[in-house]
């Protein structure tokens, strides 16, 4: 039922502005809730949480202005370190990355898609790692996104 839904979600999701391989999925919470419903998900999912970097906060200690726009770093080496057994490179893209954004009045939660981010590396896209991490950020994200 959850991996239902959540293609639903990712298949709806076509209106933020994105690249082919990012993942987009709408929130109905504000940018701060939806990071930290991702934050609590993931830390009881037995990630470590390792930045959370608010863009617009750092937008205006420079006197600018930018909508909501927050980042997590993330990980666990259980997933990340087999990817970078097979190619040290991978840690250039590791830790995960989330970000949670408001465009048009909208709240979104993006991420690259694991198998395209490793595209560059010597990593088989049939990696069960790959998978793995596809399937913890759709996990993750289903849950930071819900509808209460």
């Amino acid at each position: 039922m959850f991996r239902l839904f959540a293609a639903a979600a990712l298949a709806a999701c076509t209106a933020a502005p994105a690249l082919s391989d990012t993942m987009n999925v709408e929130s109905p919470h504000s940018v701060p809730e939806t990071i930290d419903r991702f934050e609590s998900a993931a830390e009881e999912a037995g990630a470590t949480i390792f930045a959370r970097i608010d863009h617009a906060e750092g937008a205006a200690s420079v006197d600018m202005e930018l909508e909501p726009a927050t980042l997590l770093i993330f990980g666990n080496p259980q997933l990340g370190t087999p990817a970078m057994q097979d190619d040290v490179r991978a840690g250039l893209a590791l830790p995960l990355r989330v970000l949670a954004y408001e465009w048009e009045g909208q709240v979104y939660l993006s991420w690259e898609d694991p198998e395209e981010m490793f595209d560059d590396f010597d990593i088989d896209d049939d990696a069960d790692y790959v998978e793995k991490m596809r399937a913890a950020l759709e996990r993750l994200a289903g849950t930071a996104t819900a509808e209460d």
